[in-house]
C-alpha cells in the first residue's frame, strides 16, 4: 500500500479506513460498554440491554465487524442455546481513549451545533415562505 499519510481523499488513507469501520454510533457504544467491563467479558444479551435502541441484527453485525478487525474477542460456550461472550482486545482497549475524547467533545459542543441547526432551519423556512 502506497498511501500518503493524512490524505483523507485517498480511499486507502488510514484515518478514512478507520472511520469507515468505527464511525457508527453502535460501534462507539459497544466499545464503551466493553471498556467499562474490561478486562471481563460481556454476554451478547447484556450488551443488547446496555445499548438502547440497537436491534439484535445490528448488534450482531457490529460485533462481527469488531471481531474481524481484532478489536473484540468472542468466546462461545457450547451450551444450548450457546452463550456468547465478548471482551475488548488490547487493540480495542486502545481505541477507548480516542472515542472518549470524541464523546467529551460532543458533550461540550453539541448544544452549539444544535443552535446553529435551529438558526439555519429557521432561515430556510423563512426563505421558503418568502420572508427574509
Amino acid at each position: 500500500m502506497t498511501t500518503r499519510r493524512g490524505d483523507l481523499f485517498d480511499p486507502e488513507c488510514p484515518t478514512r479506513r478507520l472511520l469507515d469501520r468505527i464511525g457508527t454510533k453502535w460501534t462507539s457504544m459497544a466499545v464503551k460498554v466493553l471498556a467499562e467491563a474490561a478486562p471481563h467479558e460481556v454476554r451478547f444479551a447484556e450488551l443488547r440491554r446496555r445499548i438502547p435502541g440497537v436491534s439484535q441484527k445490528m448488534l450482531s453485525v457490529t460485533l462481527h465487524s469488531l471481531v474481524r478487525d481484532g478489536l473484540v474477542a468472542r468466546r462461545v460456550e457450547p451450551t444450548v442455546p450457546p452463550r456468547v461472550h465478548y471482551r475488548l482486545t488490547d487493540l480495542g482497549l486502545s481505541l477507548e481513549m480516542p472515542l472518549a475524547a470524541l464523546r467529551n467533545w460532543a458533550e461540550e459542543h453539541m448544544a452549539r451545533i444544535d443552535e446553529a441547526n435551529a438558526i439555519s432551519d429557521a432561515a430556510m423556512k423563512g426563505s421558503a415562505t418568502g420572508m427574509e
